[in-house]
């Protein structure tokens, strides 16, 4: 019964959440197809005929600002993503190659930023942010988001890497390779699994933080989607097709990231070893 009904019973649970998962999503994308009075009186029902309308992605295409608020997140996740991968793979090699005196400590100093939200210290760095005149800039968004993110990827990538045989490392310095080459040829062909799950865990977050950019960058030109989503909202009226058609277009590129990388988490994990 269990070898019958066993499988069966996950794949029923795993399609459940699923579609738990997915319905908010697919929600708002019917919504922003459908005109004002259809979304309040039927949401839950598929866009038709009568209720059909492109009157929110008419004015939020149609908006110049929505253009630059999707520039400035694109700019900022891929910057702080390659940053936050780029820094924790190379802390991660030397966590966990290098054994020095003080070398946990250091390890559990990083892993404090795990366990503690950076947001606690939003007083601290928009202090520092004003101090340095990064306030309405994009580099001071990077600048959070990098430190953001480097704790979560040097814990996952030093992991990897020190499961990584260290026969592949030996065999590459008896042959004279430098420690640079090492780990850019050697290493950093065999972390892309682990770079994978790093940068869906990097790029989701950065996406949808709202409350960096109303803090760090809340001028015109250096709003975020989800900051500038907000121009829609009123305090009295609300302009639910815009909102739903941006947050639509907003979905596509965390979806389109994630689709990239999903696929590498499932590739060669010794692509390149033995060559």
């Amino acid at each position: 019964m269990s070898r019958r009904f066993g499988p069966a019973a996950v794949h029923v649970i795993l399609i459940a959440y699923s579609l738990i998962a997915l319905m908010p999503i697919l929600l708002v994308v019917m919504n922003s197809f459908k005109a004002r009075k259809a979304i309040f009186g039927a949401p839950l029902a598929l866009p038709s005929s009568e209720t059909f309308s492109l009157i929110g992605y008419s004015k939020v295409l149609g908006n110049s600002n929505v253009g630059m608020f999707f520039f400035n997140s694109v700019s900022v996740t891929l910057i702080s993503m390659a940053s936050v991968l780029l820094f924790g793979a190379m802390a991660a090699w030397a966590l966990a190659e290098y054994r020095f005196k003080g070398s946990t400590l250091l390890a559990l100093f990083l892993s404090i930023g795990i366990m503690v939200p950076i947001r606690l210290g939003s007083i601290s760095i928009l202090h520092t942010m004003v101090s340095l005149d990064l306030i309405n800039t994009r580099l001071a968004l990077i600048l959070v988001y990098t430190a953001q993110g480097l704790p979560m990827a040097i814990f996952i990538l030093s992991e990897f890497i020190s499961q990584i045989p260290k026969d592949l490392r030996d065999a590459a310095r008896c042959d004279g390779v430098p420690e640079i080459a090492i780990f850019f040829q050697v290493i950093a062909p065999l972390l892309r699994p682990a770079i994978a799950t790093v940068a869906v865990f990097t790029v989701v977050p950065i996406w949808n933080d709202l409350w960096f950019p109303l803090l760090l960058a809340p001028g015109k030109e250096t709003q975020t989607i989800t900051l500038g989503i907000q121009q829609f909202i009123g305090q009295y009226v609300t302009d639910w097709n815009s909102v739903l058609a941006a947050l639509s277009v907003a979905i596509l590129p965390v979806i389109a990231i994630y689709l990239i990388f999903s696929r590498q988490l499932i590739g060669g994990l010794t692509a390149g070893a033995v060559k």
